[in-house]
């Protein structure tokens, strides 16, 4: 499984440098202060610090690396003329980015990128409601688009007027492709026809959620049982299992809000620990990271601590490598925060925070 907060399975030689320190990179929005993606560092004792700019791109939000690690891929979250957003390779050199390719991403607003071993890379066009298949090169490369799963329908709210595909996943053998739609309230399921580039639609075609819910993004269970999707209206997680024919079936759903909270509430990011014990969320409303513990023989998961992410709109988070820091991106108040994490209770305690322009994404 690839994104943005990627855990990836790719090595990239660049990531940490001689000083200790693991670096990473931040994609933003660019409707303020921001240029395009930096480059951050984390060290052993959870310091953030900031580096430097190492792109100048319009709306960067969301990254991944490239099969190799030696490349980034990023989208651009825009409306272009044609109606349709681009997707972005750049190499990774020292302290800066070197832009080698941009393709049309297939649709409007793209606003998760992901790629597979085999360089099959898949843009979420969030307005244009469908999912852009490209391919990237071992020289970083991006073919032009090559086709485009196109969805229908709607949900029950006013966010869900029509389709608005949010993600997009690899499962865990790489062939199987999971896009999760807000808009449509499903997950649509599908796989790569290698020869003709093409997506082949799965014999299950679709999943819908409770009414209302919005599913965005998910994870999987290190173990490849179960799949927490996070819907982002209800504010909860969806444990999917596959039944005896291999159809995923919801199992239950689980609040990522404490029975005391009260108000707005958008969901935004999930990850799951390496371990597989411990799940994570973030809450644009409370400002939190929802923290759940997980049933290693159920896959079932109770909500045991909130963290307050000590500012305002957290957008995505991430693990580092190590597992011993979880970095979340507050989007409204312009910085990142550190937390060390118990690796045995699974609980976060503050390390460090810095600023960062309108920060979405981050890559380590």
């Amino acid at each position: 499984m690839i994104s943005c907060n990627s855990k990836t399975e790719n090595k990239s030689p660049t990531k940490t440098s001689v000083s200790n320190e693991t670096i990473f990179y931040l994609g933003t929005y660019t409707d303020g202060n921001s240029e395009g993606i930096y480059k951050y560092a984390i060290d052993k004792k959870g310091i953030l610090k900031k580096i430097n700019l190492v792109a100048k791109t319009n709306n960067p939000s969301f990254l991944c690396y490239s099969p190799s690690g030696k490349q980034i891929i990023a989208v651009n979250e825009i409306d272009s003329e044609q109606g349709s957003g681009t997707v972005e390779s750049y190499q990774i050199e020292n302290d800066k980015l070197i832009l080698i390719s941009r393709s049309s991403s297939g649709g409007a607003h793209p606003c998760f990128v992901t790629c597979n071993k085999q360089g099959a890379v898949l843009a979420a066009n969030y307005t244009g409601g469908n999912i852009g298949l490209l391919n990237i090169k071992r020289d970083g490369q991006l073919s032009k688009l090559l086709d485009v799963q196109t969805h229908s329908g709607k949900g029950t709210t006013e966010r869900q007027e029509g389709p608005h595909a949010h993600s997009a996943w690899f499962s865990n053998n790489n062939k199987e492709i999971l896009s999760v739609d807000l808009g449509t309230n499903q997950i649509w399921f599908s796989s790569l026809n290698e020869t003709s580039d093409k997506f082949i639609p799965a014999k299950q075609k679709t999943l819908t959620f409770q009414d209302g819910a919005g599913p965005r993004h998910l994870a999987f269970h290190p173990n490849g049982k179960w799949t927490y999707v996070l819907n982002e209206l209800t504010g909860s997680v969806s444990i999917l299992r596959k039944n005896t024919e291999g159809d995923f079936e919801i199992h239950s759903t689980v609040s990522t809000l404490e029975a005391t909270f009260e108000g707005f509430n958008k969901s935004a990011d999930i990850h799951i620990s390496a371990d597989g014990k411990f799940l994570y969320a973030s809450n644009r409303g409370p400002n939190t990271i929802a923290i759940f513990k997980v049933d290693p023989y159920t896959g079932q998961i109770q909500l045991i601590a909130s963290e307050s992410t000590r500012g305002n709109t957290p957008r995505n988070f991430s693990l580092t490598p190590d597992q011993k820091f979880l970095v979340v991106a507050n989007q409204d108040s312009n910085n990142l925060v550190a937390f060390k994490r118990d690796e045995i209770t699974g609980l976060l305690n503050f390390a460090s925070e810095v600023t960062a322009p309108k920060p979405v994404c981050i890559l380590f």
